[in-house]
């Protein structure tokens, strides 16, 4: 099939901000890859499945020399062209409309099955002259470009397609092609059951294939591959946890630490990944040694928080000191040693051969009580209280709350395990904060003595379809000393790489950095997208271990609002 026609997709889906309308029209275009589904990646403008992490590893300025060497230009021109605009995608476009003429250019036509393998091959690039080939294989696809598909592809290698279309409207568009809801009940439950399947694999290659052959239920976990975890939603209080969950209940500790799930593959292999499917294997040789020793078991996926405690003193640390261990590449064996973790285990979901997700939650604590041999600071099991009183419940808040945990998570014992689910099987209690989890989506440039950071950030929820709505601008909570904690430094070095367009001094970045705001109200506002800003935001926190789906939605936004 002609990459043309996947690009005038991409066209009609940006050109409507309407969920049901986008939906429609990626529900027709998937019966024009019914025997390709592996495209289906490319309607998230990814290459791999969401579980892989091979990245493409094509910066912007990569780009720029990309877009300069197929039209025969300088880079300095490209940039002009991208600062005029705004975005290298329409840079591109609008630099190869020029060169149209050219003999050299639209050489042939171009196909998607040429786009995927030239793209796939350039993460195996590598070493000596291995950024000249990757620049020639992207120029090669661009000489053979019309100026909108050039458009496309240079989004699609930097990670932002910029048409409105998340995993949510994906899904949606294969429950109408595959399954044809004749009514608002039926697509609800196809789109749970798409969702639940989707949640277990990561890979909307895969579902899209057994949904075609109506097997979704033959899609099961694989050990060695990243798994959505089962989120909670917040109970106001003891009494309303009880209600949610059911007497009697678990309640268990909430650590201030980071989830992680740890795999054990059938060749003994263990994988450790973060909330948002990201592998932390390498940065964590503490918590591989713990499992290998005092976990029994040739395969198995475990669902565990990693809480930082001083070496000295044994006292647990806050989230935030051990954060840095998540993306760090170098120097591992020392920061384990300064920065240890002890690994905090509360659930299972896969042992053996067999996956658990159906068995009651009591069942699954008892099995890794059997397997897990604890070991003070290196891995443990969550301190658990099952009771049906309030006041015992109470009591086990109080006591975790003095001991410098986040509160508590109540379980039904009787419940299953949901990937990716939040819909009250499990609970979490904690003190009322006004904070919530964003993704910082903008950034503006100082002046004076904080010239050369970004230092005022535009921070975004999620919509109903997944779209990022703006929420305000915070430009607080950092420091301008790196010794002192998160700087505006630190933010900057963040936010340069994913930069996706600049316009003097404000400029656009990938959806990628989750921060914790602290806010003292909400109140209504026309200037920003969601409807509502944050009055008086702070950056309270880094969430290295979170990603977009785990941000606060609108509807978390509204059920704040006149709080505070």
């Amino acid at each position: 099939m002609d990459y043309k026609k996947l690009c005038d997709v991409y066209e009609a889906v940006e050109a409507t901000s309407k969920g049901l309308e986008k939906t429609r029209i990626l529900s027709d275009f998937l019966s024009y890859i019914k025997d390709t589904p592996d495209t289906i990646y490319l309607l998230q403008g990814r290459v791999f499945g969401d579980y892989d992490p091979t990245e493409l590893g094509l910066s912007e300025q990569l780009a720029v020399r990309i877009i300069a060497k197929t039209a025969g230009v300088r880079d300095d021109l490209v940039i002009e062209e991208f600062k005029k605009l705004g975005e290298l995608g329409l840079a591109a476009e609008a630099i190869l409309k020029k060169k149209k003429t050219q003999s050299a250019l639209f050489s042939s036509k171009l196909t998607i099955d040429k786009v995927m393998k030239s793209l796939k091959k350039i993460p195996s690039l590598e070493g000596k002259g291995s950024i000249d080939q990757k620049i020639g294989v992207m120029s090669e696809l661009l000489h053979s470009a019309e100026p909108v598909e050039a458009k496309y592809l240079i989004r699609t290698i930097l990670g932002d397609l910029k048409i409105g279309a998340g995993s949510g409207i994906i899904r949606d568009a294969i429950v109408e092609y595959v399954f044809q809801p004749k009514d608002i009940a039926e697509k609800k439950a196809f789109a749970q059951e798409v969702q639940e399947a989707f949640d277990k694999v990561s890979d909307f290659s895969i579902v899209f294939e057994k949904a075609m052959k109506k097997k979704l239920s033959d899609i099961d976990l694989i050990p060695g591959r990243p798994v959505k975890v089962m989120l909670f939603p917040k109970a106001k209080d003891v009494l309303d946890a009880f209600e949610i969950i059911g007497r009697p209940a678990a309640f268990e500790y909430k650590y201030d630490g980071f989830r992680v799930m740890i795999n054990k593959t059938g060749d003994g292999e263990i994988r450790i990944f973060t909330r948002r499917l990201d592998e932390v294997t390498r940065q964590f040789p503490d918590i591989v040694h713990a499992v290998q020793t005092r976990v029994k078991g040739k395969s198995f996926m475990i669902d565990a928080e990693a809480v930082g405690y001083k070496p000295k003193t044994g006292a647990y640390t806050p989230f935030q000191d051990i954060s840095q261990r998540i993306r760090r590449k170098y120097g591992i064996e020392v920061m384990a040693k300064e920065l240890p973790v002890e690994l905090v285990v509360f659930d299972i979901i896969y042992y053996e051969g067999e996956s658990l997700i159906a068995s009651p939650f009591q069942k699954r604590r008892k099995l890794l009580e059997k397997i897990v041999s604890p070991l003070e600071k290196h891995i443990v099991l969550a301190e658990q209280l099952i009771t049906d009183k309030d006041s015992e419940v109470e009591a086990f808040y109080e006591k975790a709350l003095s001991l410098g945990q986040e509160g508590l998570m109540g379980k039904s014992l009787s419940a299953p395990y949901k990937p990716g689910a939040r819909i009250g099987y499990a609970v979490k209690l904690k003190p009322e904060d006004n904070d919530f989890d964003l993704v910082i989506t903008g950034a503006e440039w100082g002046t004076g003595k904080r010239a050369g950071w970004l230092t005022s950030f535009d921070v975004s929820c999620r919509g109903e379809s997944g779209e990022l709505l703006e929420l305000g601008k915070v430009s607080t909570g950092l420091k301008e000393k790196k010794e002192e904690g998160l700087s505006f430094e630190d933010m900057t070095e963040k936010l340069k790489p994913i930069t996706i367009s600049s316009d003097g001094r404000t400029v656009k970045v990938k959806p990628e950095i989750v921060v914790t705001v602290q806010y003292q109200n909400i109140q209504k506002s026309p200037t920003y997208s969601s409807g509502y800003a944050l009055r008086f935001p702070r950056i309270k926190l880094l969430r290295p271990d979170r990603g977009i789906e785990d941000i606060a939605s609108v509807e978390d936004v509204e059920e704040r609002v006149g709080e505070g």
